[in-house]
């Protein structure tokens, strides 16, 4: 299809568009439109007039003068021919003219048509719709003034069209509105939201149900503005402040432009003060005239409590932290203390113990070692107290550090004992890198390694091997020995405070294995005991994943 064709076609589709819009066809003319047809016969002189509108197939004669009037096809019609010219068309005799002559309306077929003229009704976008048509069985002519009042008067019918269309769009607007002023009034009168209005004087031109409650009142148009925090009871956050007029946040949004979670206690007549945040906006108009304001407000009083009691805890918990910071910081000075106050004297006692064994013979000699075993075991006691002090109040440090260095360091500090108990200690490699404090974790394999010598079998050659797998979270480390094991209903009891294995012969103060706990805790892991298969322990711990 070629670009003409095209815009002819686009065209026709407005054009329908526009025809369909009136809402004219199949419709009653009205009195108005029958009676500019009448007229329109009257100044033409001819007894026949028709006002037609063509569709897509249709010629419709919407009212008639002298004759019965009804729907031809659009093919038949006289009119279709030269309408869309928007041109007034008039000849004296249909049946001489070479455009008509064939006309099912010329040739006796629809009619006798002889003399026909039409002016063509033209939208004020310039569509035609159809004509205003005027016609006789004889020939006849028009002159000049008559056809200029033809085409006046088809003006007028198209007047009168877009006057009905107008007044069936303004119902339509009218029925939204109203529709929605009730979906409106009843949304306001349904929400737990309360919702205040004034004009652009600022007195006040609405409450809904949610604010009349709250305020036990409804809006009072007469009050002055400068009187709302006395007659609504609206005050500052402290409850004791009454809100100035400038605060008040309806006036804030009419004179601001706007406001935002402006937070105010309502005191209400009835019940307690209310705590309400309050965000809205001037309201003007589309030529830029302020028409007033309107503003919404939310009861927060629950959540305002809440927040309350949540600072309040806050507030305890940092008290509680600052109490345990001193205290951590206590027990790490009494530590100190205990290392310098207590072990100096200790080394002195037993300095002295070990030159009265070179003088002494006999009963006083064996006192002497009694008294210097006991100093050994406080000193043991003492370094294990200090240990577990610093194990759970020194500051952690955790980088990713490699686990086989802090084994070989382990083992490095206990070579003495290992080679004293000819144990063998292993460990695959490589092992991996974790996140741990250094430090701590090589105290604490130091600690289990340091256990499973002690507490090893005396049937066996003491073994030791650690390993490693990975988890869903970090690693698992497992420190598995061949000593005398610990039975299952001791195995949660292990670490506690002071408690030893019930059974063994191992000297030791119940310290080590607490300590590891605290270390394993404060790396966000855990700890427990296993049988091992082959006869001894495997105590697993868990070093979580963190970054640095």
């Amino acid at each position: 299809m070629n670009s003409v064709a095209q815009l002819v076609d686009q065209r026709e589709v407005r054009r329908l568009a526009a025809l369909h819009e009136y809402r004219l066809l199949d419709s009653p003319a009205g009195d108005e439109l029958e009676a500019v047809v009448r007229v329109a016969a009257t100044v033409a002189g001819v007894p026949t007039a028709t006002l037609n509108l063509i569709d897509e197939n249709r010629q419709c004669q919407l009212t008639t003068v002298g004759f019965a009037g009804g729907v031809s096809a659009r093919s038949d019609s006289m009119c279709a021919i030269r309408f869309l010219t928007g041109e007034f068309t008039y000849v004296p005799d249909a049946s001489a003219d070479p455009t008509f002559r064939a006309n099912p309306w010329v040739t006796g077929t629809l009619a006798n048509v002889r003399f026909y003229a039409s002016a063509p009704l033209i939208t004020p976008d310039g569509y035609a719709l159809g004509s205003l048509c005027v016609f006789h069985d004889r020939p006849g002519t028009l002159n000049d003034d008559q056809i200029d009042r033809l085409k006046d008067l088809a003006q007028v019918i198209v007047a009168l069209f877009e006057r009905r269309r107008q007044a069936r769009i303004n119902a339509e607007l009218a029925a939204i509105s109203e529709a929605r002023q009730r979906w409106t009034d009843t949304l306001l009168e349904t929400i737990d939201v309360a919702v205040v209005a004034c004009d652009r004087s600022g007195h006040l031109t609405l409450f809904n149900r949610t604010a009349r409650e709250w305020h036990g009142l409804d809006a009072d148009p007469s009050i002055d503005p400068r009187d709302y925090s006395d007659r609504y009871a609206l005050f500052e956050t402290d409850d004791e402040t009454p809100l100035t007029p400038d605060r008040i946040p309806l006036m804030r949004a009419l004179h601001e432009g706007s406001v935002t979670n402006a937070e105010i206690i309502i005191r209400r007549r009835s019940g307690e003060p209310m705590h309400v945040t309050a965000s809205g906006r001037a309201l003007i108009s589309p030529d830029g005239t302020p028409l007033g304001a309107v503003i919404a407000m939310n009861d927060v009083t629950t959540d305002r409590a809440q927040q309350r009691v949540i600072e309040t805890a806050r507030r305890e918990l940092a008290t509680a932290n600052e109490d345990l910071r001193r205290s951590n910081a206590d027990l790490t000075n009494f530590a100190g203390a205990v290392s310098h106050d207590l072990v100096a004297p200790l080394g002195a006692v037993g300095g002295y113990l070990e030159l009265l064994e070179d003088v002494v013979d006999g009963q006083p000699r064996g006192w002497v070692d009694a008294a210097s075993r006991a100093v050994t075991r406080m000193r043991d006691l003492i370094g294990s107290l200090l240990r577990y002090a610093q194990a759970g109040s020194a500051p952690i440090r955790r980088v990713m550090a490699g686990l086989g260095d802090i084994f070989d360091n382990a083992v490095a500090d206990l070579h003495a004992e290992i080679t004293a108990a000819g144990a063998s200690v292993t460990a695959p490699d490589p092992l991996p890198e974790v996140s741990c404090d250094p430090v701590l974790a090589r105290q604490l394999l130091q600690n289990l390694i340091a256990n499973a010598i002690k507490y090893r079998h005396p049937d066996r050659i003491p073994h030791v091997e650690v390993t490693a797998a990975r988890d869903d979270k970090g690693w698992a480390i497992t420190v598995t020995d061949n000593g005398v094991g610990i039975p299952p209903e001791q195995r949660d009891r292990v670490f506690d405070m002071f408690i030893r294995v019930e059974g063994t012969s191992a000297a030791g103060h119940g310290i080590g294995l607490s300590s590891c706990m605290r270390i394993v805790d404060r790396h966000g892991g855990t700890i427990r005991v296993a049988e091992n298969p082959a006869g001894g322990t495997r105590v697993i711990f868990t070093l979580p994943d963190q970054n640095p």
